[in-house]
Formats: C-alpha cells, sequence, structure tokens
C-alpha cells in the first residue's frame, strides 16, 4: 500500500512556516527506508516565541469557563474519532506502527481526552474547617501553572500527547509541546485538530525539533513545569536544568517490567498469547511498560517456553499497512544496530539460549529496520540483556520456583515502572503487589495505561503521574486561604 506522507508545518499562534531555526530533518520512511519527506525543525527561536504566546494567553485561558474549556475538549475526542484512519496511516508512516495498533492508539487518546474533559467542571479545593478553636476559617483553591513545556517520544507520540496536552489544558495551563523530529506526521495533525476543535492560537503549540527545541523549552523561565517521556538519560539532563531553576517536572521513563506467572493463572496459551502480544506485538517491543521479562513457575515453565515460542514465530514481521502483519519496523538503522548488538553481547557473553529469532530477517525484509522476533530463555538476570531496556521485539523468560525468588527476579532492575502477576490466587496477588518494586501491578492481562488510573514510576522509571485525579493534579498548585477575623 503506498501512502503520501503530508507537509508539516511549524505552527504557533497564528504563524504557519514551512521552515525554522532548527533546519531541516530528513524524515526516512521507517519500513521502505526511503526519503519520504523534509521535515522543517524549530529551534531556540520558534520555542521562545511559543512560550511568549502561551504566556500571553495564560490568563483568558484560565479565566474560561470550566464548561467551555470541557466543550472545547469534547469536540477535540469527536474530531480525533473522525480522523482515526488518517491517524492510522499517519502513525505508520512516522514509525512503522501497524496501522491495526494505530487505531487502537487512537481508541486510547479519544477515552484521555473525554476523561480529562469531564474534569474541567469538577475541579475544587478544599474546606479545612469551619470550626476551628483558633477562629480560622481555611480552605484550598486549585490553579493552574500558566505555561507547561512537554515533550514527548517518538514511540506512540498521540498517546502521550492524549497523557499530557489534554489534562493540562483541562488544568487551564498553556502548553508548549515539542514532538520528537522522527514522528512528526501525526502530531501535525493533532495540534491542527485542536485549533479546528476551538482551543485558542497560542494556547496550545506543537512544534517539531530536536534537542535544540527541547533545551530551549526546558530553559526558558515562563514554563512553570515540564513534563517529559523519554530516556533516563535526557531525563537527567532535564532534571538538572529543572533543578536550576528549581522548576517541578514529570518523568516518564523506561521500564523493564517482570510478568510473573504462577501455575494457577489460568488457560497458559491464553497466557502465552497476551505475553507475546503484549511484549513483542506492541510497537514492536518498542514500548516503556512493556513485559518483556516473563517470570514463570518451574512447574510450568517448559510448557510455557514452547508456547511463547510457538506463538512469536507465527507472527508476521513486515509493511504496516498490511492488516496481517503484527510487527513492523523499528524507528530507524541506529535502533537496529542498537539491538542487534544487545544480543550479539548476549551470545558472545552465553547471556542466554536464544530458541527464536536473534537477528535481522532475511529476504524481503534483508536489509530493512527489522528485529525478528526473539525468544530467549535461561537468561543471566545480571547480563545487559535482562537489565537494561532493549526497545526491540524481545521476549526473556525466566524460571522460579518460590515467591521470594520471583519478586527479587522482578525487582533485579533498577527501574520501576510496572510489574505482572498471572495468579487465580487472590490473596498471593495482594501479598506480591504490595512487595513489588513499581509504579503500577496489573494482575492477569489488566491494562497499564487507563486514563482514570494513575500512571508512573519510580528508580530510573521516574516520578510523577499521568492518568487519573493525581494526572491532573500535576498541572494544579494548590494555594492555601486563611481567614481570621480581625480584633
Amino acid at each position: 500500500m503506498t501512502v503520501t506522507a503530508p507537509q508539516v508545518r511549524l505552527r504557533y499562534g497564528d504563524k504557519v512556516l514551512d521552515s525554522g531555526s532548527g533546519g531541516i530533518h530528513q524524515h526516512l520512511n521507517p519500513y521502505t527506508g526511503e526519503l519520504q519527506a523534509e521535515i522543517p525543525l524549530a529551534g531556540a527561536a520558534e520555542v521562545d516565541e511559543a512560550v511568549e504566546l502561551a504566556a500571553a494567553q495564560a490568563e483568558s485561558w484560565r479565566r474560561w469557563a470550566p464548561e467551555r474549556r470541557r466543550d472545547v475538549l469534547m469536540r477535540f475526542a469527536a474530531l480525533l474519532d473522525e480522523h482515526r484512519d488518517e491517524f492510522a496511516a499517519l502513525q505508520a508512516l512516522d514509525g512503522g506502527t501497524p496501522t491495526h495498533f494505530g487505531h487502537r492508539i487512537i481508541d486510547n487518546s479519544v477515552n484521555w481526552t473525554r476523561y480529562y474533559a469531564g474534569w474541567c467542571d469538577k475541579l475544587s479545593g478544599e474546606l479545612i474547617s469551619t470550626l476551628d478553636t483558633r477562629g480560622y476559617f481555611s480552605y484550598t483553591a486549585p490553579e493552574p501553572y500558566g505555561v507547561i513545556g512537554a515533550i514527548v517520544t517518538w514511540n506512540g507520540p498521540v498517546v502521550s500527547l492524549g497523557m499530557k496536552v489534554i489534562p493540562a489544558l483541562a488544568a487551564g495551563n498553556c502548553v508548549v509541546t515539542k514532538p520528537s523530529e522522527f514522528t512528526p506526521f501525526a502530531p501535525d495533525l493533532y495540534g491542527r485538530l485542536l485549533r479546528e476543535a476551538g482551543v485558542p492560537a497560542g494556547v496550545c503549540s506543537i512544534l517539531a525539533g530536536g534537542p535544540e527545541a527541547g533545551t530551549a523549552l526546558v530553559r526558558n523561565p515562563k514554563v512553570e513545569k515540564v513534563s517529559f517521556t523519554g530516556g533516563p538519560a535526557a531525563a537527567k539532563q532535564i532534571a538538572k536544568v529543572c533543578a536550576e531553576q528549581l522548576k517541578p517536572a514529570v518523568l516518564e521513563l523506561g521500564g523493564k517490567t517482570g510478568s510473573i506467572v504462577f501455575p494457577d493463572a489460568g488457560a497458559l496459551r491464553e497466557v502465552a498469547e497476551r505475553a507475546v502480544r503484549d511484549s513483542i506485538g506492541v510497537l514492536a517491543g518498542q514500548g516503556c511498560v512493556v513485559p518483556t521479562r516473563l517470570i514463570v513457575h518451574a512447574d510450568i515453565y517448559d510448557e510455557m517456553v514452547e508456547l511463547v515460542t510457538v506463538t512469536a514465530a507465527s507472527y508476521k514481521v513486515g509493511d504496516p499497512f498490511d492488516p496481517e502483519v503484527k510487527v513492523g519496523p523499528l524507528i530507524n538503522a541506529a535502533a537496529v544496530e542498537r539491538v542487534c548488538g544487545m544480543l550479539d553481547r548476549a551470545r558472545r557473553d552465553n547471556a542466554g539460549r536464544i530458541v527464536l529469532g536473534g537477528g535481522r530477517p532475511g529476504g524481503d525484509l534483508a536489509g530493512k529496520n527489522f528485529v525478528e522476533p526473539t525468544v530467549i530463555v535461561d537468561a543471566d538476570p545480571d547480563h545487559e540483556i535482562a537489565q537494561t531496556e532493549i526497545f526491540g521485539p524481545v521476549l526473556l523468560v525466566f524460571p522460579f520456583t518460590t515467591e521470594q525468588e520471583a519478586v527479587d527476579l522482578a525487582n533485579s532492575t533498577p527501574y520501576g515502572l510496572g510489574a505482572n502477576i498471572q495468579s487465580a490466587n487472590l490473596t498471593r496477588v495482594h501479598r506480591l503487589a504490595e512487595r513489588l518494586k513499581a509504579g503500577g501491578v496489573y494482575v492477569n492481562g489488566a491494562r497499564q495505561n487507563l486514563p482514570h488510573t494513575p500512571f508512573g514510576g519510580l528508580g530510573i522509571s521516574g516520578y510523577g503521574k499521568e492518568g487519573g485525579r493525581a494526572g491532573i493534579d500535576e498541572f494544579l498548585r494548590y494555594k492555601t486561604v486563611s481567614i481570621i477575623e480581625p480584633q
């Protein structure tokens, strides 16, 4: 299937620019490797101007009636839904996301938008006390920060936009967002639809850019809080700049999720299919909370290894526009080199037994941005392959015999974004959930990033929450007002 890449422009305020001070990004189709667009990049000049426009609009936007903001965001949700086929195609062009999964991403973003639209007219403070013996009458009032700087990475940018931009707007903030230059098409449409829905010029700008634009956004003193999704290395630089200005941040970073499977997990075939789908089948493993470490009880270990291997081998790899394809390309050639380098080092160090895949596919996909669906068993839990986020279609399987051993394996990495448990014994589930070091524990296939549930990590997986009341509270400051009758 041939789909032409749209022309991306820099849009902020009422400006529509064909070039920016950040230069041009030569965007290669992640599937074909061919040049498909020249993307104008924002630099510091455009970012700073967008921030100025946002700051100028901040007081007006926060004064909008909450119902009015709610209605605009609900119109935007409807526009997302209307353009779902276009978004699915753009995500395939952006990062090679198979179109069937691209539709799921739009479902997710629509749900997040409607959820936070519903919060607009429900934000309230707290009455502290009317019977304070000291004569005080006190209450709290939620207030927006003003201007939020949001930086989203290339894997599923439409998801991240829904998790950051929408709650920030619902809380009454203006937002300047920098999506990755690697995935500019879907975010560009997202920004255009926000304006079409009725978000005023300057209230939300979405500017594709590279590191220069991100640095300018974080450093700008009129940006009062930063929300970032990406890797720990970039997050450390952002946190350093924020610390210099005493500026708060939300950092949603990587993960190395362990999924513990007990013999009473139910139909093992279904458990295996879910394990492969959620690790190898979701964005070709390029996801932060995907359960890439399967920790299986010894009594069912051999059977589970066979089931996940057969399931992963059945996954079709190829053109993201092919409806039967479950594993698309990695984002670029550098990602393929990085993942294959990790697999090569695992072989060299005898860090595990590769029972499926382990390299680049041949045939029509040879030389393209693909890594075979890969299953590694009996991996060394201390090796790089088990300690570092791979961000590719690789599933590791470990055996365990006792609960303590399972918990130790799950907690053995410096990450702490998610953990999974597969068991029908709810007493065991509650016992283990308390002991797992993770921002979220997901049981028997429960989804991770539902809009009404807080999502975020600990350790090098970052801090702060997206989702639920906690997710909108990240974009609010609570002011205390205390009154005492004059003597």
